[in-house]
């Protein structure tokens, strides 16, 4: 079978694991700046590409809205539909992970700041 190459904006997506890495780099000593690394590079390397890769998908996605042509078809839907799909699921994954990220960042900077006035 033949595979369709995969769109731009899933090679640069490819890097979110970074993330990842530098957020579990920063648990065992509660190092805030492998943290704040974390959360630039979620948005640099996860949300970016996600915004982009909805507006590269757009003119597609109203093709088939439109005259109700898809070209990919993954498990028999069309592959923009799930594409958009997984986009909003992952949207979200990287949402909560910058949301939590923050309050672990105000709790270990406020349990920091505590420490130097004792």
């Amino acid at each position: 079978d033949r595979v369709a190459r995969p769109y731009q904006w899933e090679y640069p997506y490819l890097l979110s694991i970074l993330p990842s890495l530098l957020g579990l780099l920063s648990f065992p000593r509660n190092n805030i700046s492998y943290l704040v690394l974390s959360m630039i590079s979620t948005g640099l390397f996860s949300v970016a590409p996600l915004i982009y890769g909805a507006m590269e998908m757009f003119p597609m996605a109203q093709q088939l809205y439109r005259h109700g042509k898809a070209y990919r078809f993954i498990f028999g839907f069309s592959a923009v539909s799930i594409m958009y799909l997984v986009v909003v699921v992952a949207a979200q994954v990287h949402g909560w992970q910058l949301y939590y990220s923050k309050k672990l960042l105000d709790s270990w900077f406020t349990s920091t700041q505590e420490k130097k006035k004792k």
